[in-house]
């Protein structure tokens, strides 16, 4: 069901602190701290002796004693202490996760520890180029299997209809045909609208007037990660091969879906923009907004998880349907040829 040899996002990291923060992943229960030294540990959530989540315990220095009978573990995971025994039990001992900070966010390795790259975590182009203005994201909950979010992120055609006051609301979008190219990091759907009025999210930041060609470009790469990129030239200027105007709107928008288990999953999310690198109040904006559309695919996905779930007879699958299945089919592969790596190696 899941990809393990990879990076997930488990947290914003302002969000650990001075406390044990318990999450989960992948069916897995993780707690996460930080250690004096400003490092971030991930550790199994449960004492070896009778499985109380370590996360109900306390921080002392750089290890976390298990709030039950006080058993110590180190960020590796190695018990330091047993509280009356005379010797620690070589069995007594937690899962230690790799764990690595970027882009404000903190990824944990789910797979085999050796593995473990940090080259590997998905690239942020123009991160850190003063040029860009970043909104910093959020995250929400959604009641539904991760793959349920990919399918979306692979699906330019939905914003007509669930985004028509922000990301949608052009007529014009609804029949443009859609392309499909499937690489070996992932699947891109994309098109371009030529000659429409700009969407209602986008006009207000535009350099240019009048209407607009507008690429929409989905990308989503093993697992669930997917850059969604959203270019505005003026009207007859844009088209595949053709060099950006330079009135050129961009903005990246990177989206990190980490399956909780096969009904939930956390999503995060930031954006990224060629204008107002250091205007607020355009960050500002942008946060409401997207937040606001977001929302809007919650709803639905939520809604889609509990129907499919619960189907009395087949769904149909459509032509603007083929990048999420190919996702889907290569995600597949990839998990079963993970699976077999694993089994013969036990």
């Amino acid at each position: 069901m899941f990809l393990r040899n990879c990076w997930y996002v488990a947290a914003w990291d302002h969000e650990i602190a001075d406390r044990l923060v318990p999450t989960r992943i992948l069916g897995e229960d993780i707690v996460l701290y930080r250690r004096t030294d400003g490092m971030v540990a991930a550790l199994e959530d449960a004492c070896p002796h009778r499985k109380l989540p370590l996360s109900m315990g306390r921080i002392k220095g750089d290890t976390v004693e298990c709030g039950y009978h006080g058993l110590t573990f180190d960020s590796t995971g190695t018990c330091t202490r047993v509280p009356g025994a005379e010797k620690i039990p070589h069995v007594a001992c937690v899962r230690s996760y790799p764990i690595a900070e970027r882009y404000g966010l903190l990824w944990v390795w789910m797979g085999e520890a050796a593995k473990a790259d940090p080259a590997l975590i998905f690239a942020v182009d123009h991160w850190g180029d003063p040029a860009w203005g970043v909104n910093r994201g959020e995250s929400m909950a959604l009641d539904c299997n991760y793959l349920y979010m990919t399918d979306n992120l692979l699906d330019p055609s939905h914003v007509s209809w669930v985004h028509q006051s922000s990301f949608g609301g052009v007529q014009a979008m609804e029949d443009a045909p859609l392309e499909t190219t499937v690489g070996e990091d992932g699947v891109t759907v994309w098109r371009w609208v030529i000659d429409a009025a700009p969407a209602p999210f986008y006009a207000p930041f535009l350099k240019f007037s009048g209407n607009c060609d507008r690429k929409q470009h989905y990308e989503v790469r093993y697992p669930s990660n997917a850059i969604i990129k959203a270019i505005f030239v003026p009207a007859r200027t844009g088209g595949e091969g053709k060099p950006l105007h330079d009135d050129v709107f961009l903005m990246d928008s990177y989206n990190f879906m980490t399956p909780v288990d096969e009904n939930q999953t956390k999503y995060y999310w930031f954006q990224m923009r060629n204008f107002a690198p250091d205007d607020l109040e355009v960050s500002r904006q942008f946060a409401t907004s997207v937040r606001g559309a977001f929302d809007e695919d919650r709803t639905v996905l939520n809604a889609v998880h509990k129907g499919m779930a619960n189907k009395r007879t087949p769904n149909l699958d459509l032509k603007i349907d083929v990048g999420p299945l190919r996702f889907r089919r290569n995600l597949a592969k990839l998990i079963a040829s993970e699976s077999q790596q694993l089994a013969a190696a036990e």
